[in-house]
C-alpha cells in the first residue's frame, strides 16, 4: 500500500509508471476507435482532464484519466456505429454523453461534502467487481475477432494472456504488481524468436 503522501522509490516508481502508460494508452486509444472518435482528440482531452484533476487534488493522487469503457455499448447501439471509420450518427451520442458528464460532476460534489461511505454501501467490491467482469467479457468478442486474422496472430494473443495470467498467479513482490509489463516482455520476446 502507498497513501497519497508516500512515493515509491524511483526505480518501482518508473517501472509502475511504464506499465500504467502501456495500459492506459491502450485503452484511451481503443475505445474512441470502438465508438468511432477520433482518438487523437480523446488522447488530447484526456491530457487536459488529467492535468486539471493534478491541480484539483493538489498534485496528492497519481491518477491518468483514460476513455470510458462505460459508454461503448451505449453509443455503438444509440448511433448504429458499424465498427469502422469515423462515427457519422455520433452527434446523436454527444448529448447523453454530456449529461453524464454532467452527472459525474454532481456525484464528485457530492463526495467532496460527504465522502465515500455511500458509494461503498451502495457499490461493494461484488457489484463493482461484476461491473467491470460485465464490460469486459462484452468487449472480448472484439478482441477475439480482431485476432482471428491468421494463425499466427491467434497464438500471439493466447500466449500474450498466458503470460500475464502467469505473471500474476506464480510472481511475488513487485514482479506480481507488474504482470502486464512483464507478461508483455515474456511475449514480445517470444514473439521476436517466432
Amino acid at each position: 500500500m502507498v497513501a497519497p503522501d508516500e512515493h515509491l522509490p524511483w526505480p518501482q516508481m518508473i517501472a509502475m509508471g511504464v506499465q500504467h502508460v502501456v495500459a492506459m494508452f491502450g485503452s484511451t486509444g481503443l475505445a474512441p476507435l470502438l465508438m468511432g472518435f477520433d482518438p487523437n482528440l480523446c488522447i488530447f482531452m484526456s491530457g487536459i482532464g488529467t492535468l486539471l484533476f493534478f491541480v484539483l487534488v493538489g498534485g496528492r493522487v497519481p491518477s491518468y484519466l483514460g476513455s470510458s469503457f462505460a459508454f461503448i455499448g451505449l453509443v455503438i447501439a444509440v448511433t448504429g456505429y458499424g465498427g469502422h471509420g469515423p462515427n457519422m450518427n455520433i452527434s446523436v451520442a454527444l448529448g447523453g454523453i454530456i449529461a453524464c458528464g454532467v452527472a459525474y460532476a454532481l456525484i464528485g460534489l457530492i463526495v467532496a461534502a460527504v465522502g465515500t461511505c455511500w458509494i461503498e454501501a451502495l457499490m461493494p467490491s461484488v457489484v463493482t467487481g461484476a461491473i467491470v467482469c460485465v464490460i469486459g467479457l462484452n468487449l472480448a468478442p472484439i478482441a477475439v475477432k480482431d485476432v482471428m486474422g491468421n494463425n499466427f496472430d491467434s497464438w500471439m494473443a493466447l500466449i500474450t494472456v498466458l503470460s500475464v495470467g502467469a505473471v500474476a498467479v506464480f510472481a511475488r513482490g513487485m514482479a506480481q504488481r507488474l504482470l502486464i509489463l512483464i507478461g508483455l516482455a515474456i511475449a514480445y520476446v517470444l514473439y521476436a524468436r517466432c
